[in-house]
């Protein structure tokens, strides 16, 4: 399950693009605390240790216990909701943190990770991953930090779905049974030898035919001399 992380934050009273823009050049990053049960209000939040929480998470949609300096609530269990980066530099722009209750459940996007080398790579396939995340509904402390299924198994042609993995216990998603997480296909060299295989004996199915054809002819002509 994935481990509860402390980041320490400050209740932010300045708002605006150009307040924004000092806080950014001063190593910070704005954002937003937000929930249900509670009015949204600005923090600010340290670029580096904000930076390295990232770093070392397989995903951003992840459980934060903010440590707020100048909030009622000093602490307070949220889930990174949403990161906004510069479409240029990757920079971090802003981060949404969604406050949640330890009893009531969530809904996150947990990574997939695919384990095992599948047995039709072995003969020639290829594995293509179709999920690269699935939202889970959980209780906070059970969200897992990533979705580890194993392919071990899978030939060329199988599949991996939904109904056919074991979610970790506590751990659900709305995701038909069907859904597929990973196929191994046939490579495109392989299929194209097969393809040529098949134009191959056509052609050869060809010849038969018009030599069987020339030599209906020639008997023919031989009856009519």
């Amino acid at each position: 399950m994935a481990d509860q992380i402390n980041l320490k934050a400050e209740k932010r009273e300045v708002v605006g693009s150009a307040a924004v823009g000092r806080l950014r050049r001063a190593g910070l990053i704005p954002g937003v605390v937000y929930g249900a049960s509670q009015d949204n209000y600005a923090v600010q939040i340290e670029s580096k240790a904000f930076e390295d929480i990232l770093r070392h998470s397989a995903s951003e949609q992840i459980l934060v216990n903010l440590q707020i300096e100048g909030a009622k609530e000093s602490d307070k269990l949220t889930l990174i909701q949403a990161v906004q980066h510069n479409s240029i530099s990757g920079k971090i722009l802003h981060v949404d943190f969604n406050a949640v209750s330890e009893e009531n459940e969530i809904h996150a996007r947990v990574p997939v990770e695919l384990t095992g080398e599948a047995i039709g790579i072995k003969q020639g396939g290829i594995l293509d991953t179709l999920l690269h995340d699935i939202e889970v509904h959980c209780l906070p402390r059970d969200l897992p930090s990533i979705l580890s299924f194993d392919v071990s198994a899978l030939d060329i042609g199988d599949s991996l779905s939904i109904g056919g993995v074991e979610f970790p216990e506590g751990v659900s998603t709305s995701l038909d049974d069907s859904v597929l997480i990973a196929i191994v296909n046939e490579t495109r060299a392989a299929l194209s030898e097969t393809e040529d295989e098949g134009d191959e004996g056509d052609d050869a199915e060809s010849e038969d035919e018009e030599k069987d054809e020339e030599d209906g002819e020639a008997n023919e002509n031989e009856r009519k001399s």
